[in-house]
Formats: structure tokens, sequence, C-alpha cells
């Protein structure tokens, strides 16, 4: 599969490929989120500083080269307001997405989703999927809205962040 895009829009949000120059913001709006967003994603569940996003910043300049992984940025008037991505795996692309504390309930992460997929299938995938904690009701949220149907649930592979019950909810959607 070739690459997406590297920006996306619609007439709100805009996904943009994740630059080196995002490092400090990057850092300030995922630590200052972390307490949130720990809950859910390993990632940040012990803080997340300079160091994480110079961390991730590296790998996901290497995982689009290798065309694993595509991250976006999410952006709302031009400030960061969250992170997407789309992963690619035998069947098609899975997608995931978070937000900031102070953006949830808003519908970027739908949005961010809703772009995704359209590219995911502009680009010739199969299937897109979504996984989520099965508690995360907020993450499984958008799926439902966007189509999605649910198709079962599976374990999660540790290590598992703080709140999450180790059972994976997998949504789908087919290409049409």
């Amino acid at each position: 599969m070739e690459a997406p895009a590297e920006t996306l829009t619609d007439d709100v949000i805009v996904l943009r490929r994740w630059k080196p120059e995002q490092l400090g913001t990057l850092a300030a709006v995922a630590g200052d989120s972390a307490e949130h967003l720990g809950a859910w994603m390993i990632w940040a569940a012990n803080g997340y500083g300079r160091e994480e996003a110079a961390e991730f910043l590296e790998a996901s300049a290497r995982n689009w080269a290798e065309g694993k992984c595509y991250d976006f940025a999410i952006l709302f008037e031009k400030d960061l307001v969250g992170g997407t991505g789309m992963i690619s795996r035998p069947y098609g692309i899975e997608i995931g997405y978070w937000l900031s504390h102070r953006h949830t309930g808003r519908g970027f992460a739908t949005r961010a989703a809703r772009l995704l997929t359209d590219e995911a299938f502009r680009l010739g995938a199969p299937e897109v999927a979504i996984r989520h904690d099965e508690k995360n009701v907020a993450s499984g949220a958008v799926p439902a809205r966007l189509g999605f149907t649910m198709t079962g649930s599976e374990a999660a592979e540790p290590p598992l962040a703080p709140a999450c019950t180790g059972v994976h909810r997998v949504w789908r959607l087919k290409r049409p």
C-alpha cells in the first residue's frame, strides 16, 4: 500500500504528519494530559515529557519511511489537540487516536477517525479496524458513530495501562 497524504482535512480539523519541530508542543500537550491519557495508554502511564516525545517523533518518522505506521497530529485552529495514526495490518488498516483532556467531547476523535478511514479506503485497504479497552466507553463511541460493527473481543497484549481490563473491543468496517 502506498503512503497516505501527509495532510488530511475536513471543515474543522487538520491531520498533519508529525514533524520534528513539534517536539516541544507534543511534550507539553501530552504531558499536560498524561494523567488522563495514562489511564488508557501505557505510553503515558508514567508521565510524558520531552524524552518520550523525542522517542515518539523519531519512531514515527522511521515507521512512516518503512510503511508500518502513519502518525498524525490532530490540529484545531492550528493548535495541537491530539494524535492519531494508521497501522498497516494483514487485513487492512487499524486506526487509533488520543486527545488532550482539554479537547475531549468535541468530536475531534470522530473527525480524525473518519478522515483516516476514508484515506485507508482511498489507498485500497479492504477493511479498517479500531480496538479499545472494554471500559473505555468514550473511545468506543467513535467507531459506533462512524458505522463500524463491533465484531467481538480479544485479549489485549501487555503491558496494560492502569484502567485497562485486558479485554479489547474490536470494531471493523469493510470497504464499501
